[in-house]
């Protein structure tokens, strides 16, 4: 990966290669803004594995200007010894330090600022709602000697390059973008009137860093709704402020409205704002990082070799493994633990405050997940080659127990194999993959096509064992769930082109939504049935706005507050929360209503003279993240 991996320089900063990890909400600030000792290790850790650059995440100017109680702040002289503290950390693994700076604007909460959030316009937020406070002349010209003096403090803190905010939806971006300013002075109307804002910045802190400070601005080139940002403005806007004085630019995309666009889903194809990229980098003449899914080094080398970007952002990449650059850079690229975009990290921070990942169980928890030998060696038997069953053999075996693995299906991968079978969700592959080269690099002993009973674990013997087997689907009892055309979800995705028939599935959560497009895609009529009056229910929000757009376009039937009542000769009979009956014609009806923990093994072996483990679906219905994170847990407890 030459390309890749040459040096590039930005003014007088020297990065070693290509790949930089951009400025991403780790929710491990203290509430007010301090740098937690978690917060430095958690850059140490990425810095380490192998990045030219690490912009530290979103640093607010302002107090108004946080969007959480927990987001990092540089609007005071108190918070330079903790930033700093972050800088040296960065710099001491051989990666320049850099800092993003920024203003929520109106995309902010009132109860988190405690005032009306500030905005260009009387415009709220689309996502947030609320009243705002447009910004006076005076309120303008006090935020831009702010962000001068959060520059000032950066440099202090130690920083190599600042990066602008301006995009996201957030304050310079609301400025920039038609959709959200309707502004009739001179900071609105005209493309002069609404970069004057953003260029005034970048002029106040080159007058207060001088002409020789790196300085990179984030321009949300596309914003993908009715008036919004396109790139043929955008380049307009960064042909403004390359003059203003800037000297790098990173091209993401979307706003409030859109947030797909800012952390994309699965169901958009890797490195999807390249394009956007491209044709920015071939009209300014400062260099460009892309963003935007690019999540694997080849994908990154060949943008780079193509000259679509002069860097690369590899943010969810560097999450999921923090060693992806160095993994890259010397070959073992069999080694790197993909990003798969289940957007897993953006859920958690809406539903608990927190970033975790599916993938990597050790983020956020690197303390507690430090692999350590084992006191002793022991003999381990683990039941079920799923995600939970994988991840906890290879750890146990890497700290030195002997390590054999059961699965009565010819591969490895439990239910992300048929998770995997449809073209948006193939990178569910990459995942397994990783675990298998896990296994294999541990020493783990595989047995393929072995049904166990309790009769093999006593002929194994084993000191303990991890029983892992997983969930059976649940199929409903109606009349007519006997018939030949009824089958459930795991059959139909068995890695074969389905058949184009008229299909009904019962069942709407995340399964069913995803079976409907997959088959949809596939040419058959589908009709989706569920008795919640939310469809997708346990989806994450962005992949399931994605995911249900595109079942209406393809002309998915969907019918939530709705109950299965029976099953006759190619037909459904459905009734709504009305009690109202209706006949639906189905060839094949397909069962997606959940799964039920199989009990079986654990239940006859749970008493044997051996220590007993239970984890992941044969506990109860659990997603991956959860059996991969319990995997990870009772490898290192054995």
């Amino acid at each position: 990966m030459e390309h890749l991996f040459s040096p590039f320089h930005i003014k007088a900063v020297t990065l070693k290669n290509r790949i930089v990890m951009p400025a991403l909400a780790s929710f491990l600030i203290e509430n007010g803004g301090g740098i937690t000792k978690r917060a430095i290790e958690h850059y140490r850790r990425r810095a380490d594995g192998g990045p030219a650059m690490v912009i530290v995440e979103a640093c607010a100017v302002s107090p108004e200007g946080i969007v959480s109680a927990h987001q990092a702040r540089i609007d005071h002289d108190r918070y330079i010894d903790g930033l700093s503290a972050i800088a040296r950390a960065i710099a001491s693994c051989g990666a320049v330090p850099a800092v993003q700076i920024h203003h929520g604007g109106r995309q902010t909460p009132a109860r988190v600022i405690g005032r009306r959030p500030l905005a260009p316009s009387s415009l709220p937020c689309p996502a947030i709602g609320g009243e705002v406070e447009p910004l006076d002349i005076s309120g303008i010209r006090l935020l831009i000697r702010k962000f001068g003096d959060a520059a000032l403090r950066a440099q202090a803190a130690g920083f190599a390059l600042i990066e602008i905010h301006g995009a996201h939806g957030y304050l310079i971006n609301q400025f920039l973008s038609p959709f959200s300013n309707v502004r009739r002075d001179a900071y609105g109307g005209s493309l002069e009137g609404r970069t004057r804002f953003a260029r005034e910045i970048v002029a106040e802190i080159r007058s207060r860093l001088g002409a020789q400070f790196p300085l990179s601005f984030k321009i949300s080139a596309q914003e993908f709704v009715e008036g919004g940002l396109t790139t043929p403005e955008s380049i307009r806007i960064l042909k403004i402020l390359e003059a203003a004085g800037i000297d790098l630019v990173q091209v993401s995309a979307g706003n409030d409205a859109t947030p797909e666009w800012i952390a994309q889903p699965m169901f958009m194809k890797r490195g999807c704002l390249v394009d956007s990229a491209a044709a920015i980098r071939r009209a300014l003449n400062i260099p460009v990082m892309a963003v935007g899914r690019i999540n694997h080094p080849l994908i990154a080398e060949e943008i780079v070799a193509r000259g679509q970007a002069d860097l690369v952002c590899m943010g969810r990449g560097l999450v999921a493994d923090p060693q992806l650059p160095n993994k890259a850079r010397t070959g073992r690229l069999q080694e790197i633990r993909s990003c798969i975009a289940c957007n897993t990290c953006m859920e958690s921070i809406f539903k608990k405050g927190r970033v975790e990942c599916l993938v990597n169980p050790e983020f956020g928890r690197e303390e507690e997940m430090v692999l350590r030998p084992a006191e002793k060696a022991r003999r381990v038997m683990v039941v079920g080659g799923g995600p939970a069953g994988m991840q906890a053999a290879w750890v146990a075996a890497l700290r030195g127990h002997s390590v054999h693995l059961f699965e009565k299906q010819p591969v490895l991968g439990g239910l992300l194999i048929p998770g995997s079978c449809t073209s948006y969700k193939s990178e569910l592959k990459t995942l397994v993959e990783f675990h298998r080269h896990q296994l294999r690099r541990a020493g783990v002993h595989c047995h393929m096509g072995v049904f166990v009973t309790p009769r093999v674990v006593l002929e194994h013997n084993p000191a303990v064992i991890v029983v892992a087997t997983g969930s059976k689907p649940l199929m409903p009892s109606v009349p007519g769930i006997g018939s030949e055309m009824v089958v459930s979800y795991d059959t139909v995705l068995d890695g074969r082109k389905p058949e184009a028939r008229q299909t009904v599935i019962i069942g709407g959560g995340a399964t069913g939504c995803e079976l409907a497009y997959h088959l949809s895609a596939h040419g058959s009529r589908v009709s989706v049935v569920e008795m919640l009056p939310k469809m997708g229910n346990r989806l994450e929000a962005m992949t399931r706005k994605v995911l249900l757009t595109k079942l209406r376009e393809k002309e998915v039937r969907l019918m939530p507050e709705t109950r299965l009542l029976r099953i006759e000769r190619q037909t459904v009979v459905v009734a709504d929360a009305g009690g109202r009956q209706r006949t639906l014609p189905a060839e094949r009806v397909v069962i997606a209503i959940g799964t039920r923990p199989d009990t079986e093994l654990y239940d006859q072996i749970k008493d044997f003279d051996m220590q007993v483990f239970q984890i992941g679906d044969c506990v109860s219905a659990r997603n991956a993240k959860a059996a991969i994170l319990e995997g990870a847990r009772i490898g290192r407890t054995i």
